[in-house]
């Protein structure tokens, strides 16, 4: 899946769980704006495990399956990943809407557009198998992703002052939302 050169959407592949046993281990500095609040644990023999163990999954998931989570990868290079979830915190979601989710870890391709390109190419493909409207869930703190929200044209439904703790300092947890669905 692809809407410009760069940013393409793929499954996983076997070459991408060491990018992952990375990501989780070493490289962690993502977390910083994912969810700060909760540390990543890990060691790389576990990642490594789970990891590969996904992999054997989606692999052996039929193609035609709507994916909830696609790979980016930017001219040829593994750079993070696209989800979509329903469970919501603080927002009661009866309608069953999706909720998405953006991660790029490989800090030399932050801030360049590839997250809002990629997101945009992921809520294309879930409009196409029926979804039409769309959660995020983030924190005041996470400058980036409330950068793509606006260019994607989501709205503040909810918000919940200070919840999230940060280094000290306190953050409110925020919902957008992007279609007919209204949060309630």
């Amino acid at each position: 899946m692809r809407r410009d050169n760069k940013v393409v959407l793929r499954d996983m592949k076997e070459s991408d769980i060491g990018d992952y046993v990375r990501w989780f281990t070493t490289k962690t500095e993502w977390n910083d704006f994912d969810s700060p609040w909760v540390p990543i644990d890990s060691n790389e023999k576990s990642e490594r495990i789970a990891w590969a163990d996904y992999f054997q999954k989606m692999k052996a998931s039929p193609r035609d399956t709507v994916r909830w989570k696609y790979e980016i990868e930017v001219d040829g290079k593994h750079v993070g990943w696209v989800c979509s979830y329903k469970d919501l915190e603080y927002v009661s979601n009866g309608e069953g809407t999706l909720a998405l989710g953006i991660d790029i870890p490989e800090e030399g391709f932050w801030g360049r557009g590839y997250g809002t390109e990629a997101l945009a190419l992921y809520m294309d493909y879930l409009r196409r198998n029926g979804q039409q409207s769309f959660f995020i869930q983030t924190w005041s703190g996470n400058t980036p992703m409330l950068r793509v929200i606006d260019k994607l044209g989501f709205k503040e439904r909810f918000r919940k002052k200070d919840c999230r703790l940060v280094k000290g300092r306190r953050y409110d947890a925020i919902t957008f939302e992007s279609g007919e669905q209204t949060a309630d």
